[in-house]
């Protein structure tokens, strides 16, 4: 008799029966655990994070006397908090980000969040927290840019730069894959965003159309370029870090160019 696992000539006093045949002393004592789908796909933690931290600022922009439940007010979070090109330019850095995470009412907090549970529950037990936070963060930092860039002097808040980044970013994954993303509605959604932001008034246009180019092209070093291509991870990742630092440069610079213009 030999050993249905590694092979080995067995004695019929060695030899222990199993589902699959018969197995020697040392392969019977391993044990293999079953994965089922279930096991296998992680839990989108860090998307469940970010959409915390959200709705955390809220409750608090709200408790100080701005935001409400349906626009924008002058609470002491929104006013130190939200992005403004002069406030930029004097050293208020932290807005960049801060304004990634803030809402001018629960009907803006509410449709931002939609989508980022969509896209976070699709993409982040895929690609893992590191990549997903990656993608997030230079998304929200192009969004800025782009927001800065087309309205320097305007107050502008929400999670849509970083949520039309990562909607970029998975478009670009699924093509990578073969994957034909108007097929899978998520080409579609798309582009009725980016009519829904270019038809109605008061939607940063900037901030949109920044965060998806840098969602895009960060989607693109590591689906096509490391993914695809095989090429080291590592390197690539790298590269992301380099370019969200550059975005942030890029807005403190232009903020500050704005301001003495």
């Amino acid at each position: 008799m030999s050993c249905s696992s590694c092979g080995r000539p067995i004695c019929p006093d060695c030899m222990t029966p199993t589902p699959v045949g018969m197995r020697c002393p040392e392969c019977s004592r391993q044990k293999t655990k079953v994965r089922t789908a279930a096991t296998i796909r992680r839990d989108p933690q860090l998307t469940y994070v970010l959409i915390a931290l959200n709705f955390i600022a809220f409750v608090a922009m709200t408790a100080g006397g701005g935001g409400g439940l349906t626009s924008r007010g002058g609470g002491e979070v929104f006013t130190n908090g939200a992005l403004f090109g002069p406030a930029v330019a004097d050293g208020d850095w932290w807005r960049i980000v801060t304004a990634g995470f803030l809402h001018a009412g629960i009907l803006h907090l509410a449709f931002n969040m939609y989508f980022l549970y969509f896209l976070g529950t699709l993409m982040e037990p895929e690609i893992g927290k590191l990549r997903f936070g990656i993608i997030y963060v230079v998304s929200l930092l192009g969004g800025s840019l782009g927001a800065l860039l087309l309205s320097p002097n305007a107050l502008t808040v929400g999670a849509s730069g970083a949520v039309f980044g990562m909607m970029g970013a998975a478009i670009v994954g699924m093509r990578a894959r073969g994957i034909d993303p108007m097929q899978s509605g998520l080409g579609m959604t798309l582009v009725l965003n980016l009519g829904i932001t270019f038809l109605i008034p008061g939607i940063s246009i900037g901030g949109h159309i920044g965060g998806l180019i840098a969602g895009g092209v960060v989607g693109y070093l590591m689906f096509e370029i490391a993914d695809r291509r095989r090429s080291a991870m590592t390197p690539v990742l790298g590269a992301c870090v380099a370019l969200a630092i550059a975005l942030a440069v890029g807005c403190i610079a232009v903020a500050s160019s704005a301001t003495q213009i």
